[in-house]
């Protein structure tokens, strides 16, 4: 498998070249407050999660027994935000002077996302990596491409390598999408440009002295000062790519040294996707003039990757929509989505994926921010992303970050945990290809 697998059907948009110190993937222009002065009273405008969905819009269901997600408070507007462009939360926040509830945090932090990004460069940029340890639980769990993790001190160890391998690594906020209040705890997710070169020993490679541009997720939950869970994509195919480091073999290797998740981490079966041999029923529509974020967002996933209805694609998002996917993927227009489910839905002919949770900022006029954690598996017995089948099971996690405008999405920021996919298909225990 060469490393051109890794990318699917290139758009023939061209490329933005804009230059100056980030040169990161802009974002569409999203309706925000135009003035970003701090008001004397500013509490964010919330709503219950629940009644949200009104008796005329169909209540997305979960099968019974099923883990899910607890019921969040959604804010319906983006007075606290990241300025977009800006990497920074509004200006004139003074500290200490809170702009929303938060029992528990330092009175330094203003606001949910405030916290989040000044927490990030303390730990990345200042480099005080021991404030790990007043701002993540000590049993914090923290899920990455490998699986599991458990305790602060994996945090510490991970921050701490890879801050010697580039330690001019900047991380630039690109966008907080948040959700929750003091008493249940905030959720947040946490899309960051890195910028940086590899000027010191990494698990995958001696000193390349090449720079790296990529983008990363990080979805936590905190209460109290405390992450006390995260959901963290390191982008780390294209990582190696910018490095030129051979990923297949890098993958290779991180398998056969033990780097994936043992079966025991991931909850390998057959995918629920077709319910004791049935057909899979088409997600229950929306009834004509109502909008309910959560429910279009569920739909789209299930028609799409479940149902195998890719025109579903065409009803949910915009005609240019800009798509940015794993391993720095890019494109516009919905053809550049179509090609990437299709690309899965062929690699992984079984696939089967569920929605893990949904939260959202934001309202029917000005659109809606929506942070998606999805989880996957299915059987390599197709050809799409990764060569010739393998016939291995693979277990698939992901995020998705989704820019709604009157209805459609405009903006789509999907990242998975591609490298360890790799990585579970190509070990040299994987059984013999299918014929």
């Amino acid at each position: 498998m060469s490393n051109s697998e890794l990318s699917t059907p290139k758009d023939s948009t061209p490329k933005d070249t804009t230059s100056g110190p980030i040169a990161a993937p802009t974002s569409l222009d999203r309706a925000k407050p135009k003035d970003f002065r701090l008001p004397d009273v500013a509490p964010t405008r919330l709503v219950e999660s629940a009644p949200l969905r009104s008796s005329a819009v169909p209540t997305p269901t979960t099968p019974e027994g099923s883990s899910v997600a607890p019921s969040r408070t959604m804010p319906t507007d983006f007075e606290i935000a990241i300025i977009p462009g800006t990497g920074q939360p509004k200006k004139g926040l003074v500290p200490g002077r809170r702009r929303q509830p938060m029992r528990g945090y330092e009175e330094q932090y203003t606001d949910i996302v405030d916290y989040c990004v000044r927490v990030t460069e303390r730990i990345w940029e200042d480099q005080d990596v021991g404030y790990i340890y007043d701002t993540y639980a000590s049993a914090v769990r923290l899920h990455d491409d490998a699986g599991w993790k458990y305790g602060v001190e994996r945090v510490v160890e991970g921050t701490m390598q890879s801050i010697n391998a580039f330690p001019d690594a900047r991380h630039y906020a690109d966008d907080v999408i948040w959700a929750g209040d003091e008493d249940q705890g905030f959720v947040t997710s946490h899309r960051a440009i890195n910028l940086g070169h590899h000027t010191g020993p990494w698990r995958w490679s001696e000193p390349t002295n090449k720079p790296i541009k990529l983008w990363v997720l990080a979805n936590c939950v905190s209460k109290e000062n405390l992450f006390y869970e995260e959901w963290v994509l390191y982008n780390t195919g294209a990582r190696l790519l910018q490095l030129g480091i051979d990923v297949p073999k890098a993958a290779r290797a991180y398998a056969n040294g033990g780097g994936i998740a043992q079966v025991s981490d991931h909850q390998r079966g057959e995918a629920e996707r077709l319910l004791g041999g049935r057909r899979p029923e088409r997600y229950e529509p929306q009834p004509e003039g109502a909008f309910n974020v959560e429910h279009a967002v569920r739909q789209l996933f299930h028609d799409t990757y479940n149902r195998r209805d890719l025109s579903a694609i065409d009803r949910a998002y915009a005609q240019n929509v800009l798509w940015h996917g794993a391993s720095n993927r890019e494109g516009r227009g919905r053809g550049e989505v179509r090609s990437m489910a299709r690309n899965l839905l062929s690699t992984f002919p079984d696939f089967g994926l569920q929605v893990d949770e949904v939260y959202w900022m934001g309202n029917d006029q000005d659109g809606y921010s929506v942070s998606v954690r999805w989880s996957a598996a299915g059987t390599h017995r197709g050809y799409g992303l990764y060569g010739a089948p393998t016939g291995r099971h693979a277990f698939i996690w992901g995020i998705s970050q989704l820019y709604f405008q009157q209805g459609r999405i405009v903006e789509d920021w999907m990242l998975f945990n591609e490298f360890d996919v790799i990585a579970q298909l190509i070990g040299e225990d994987a059984p013999a290809l299918l014929s």
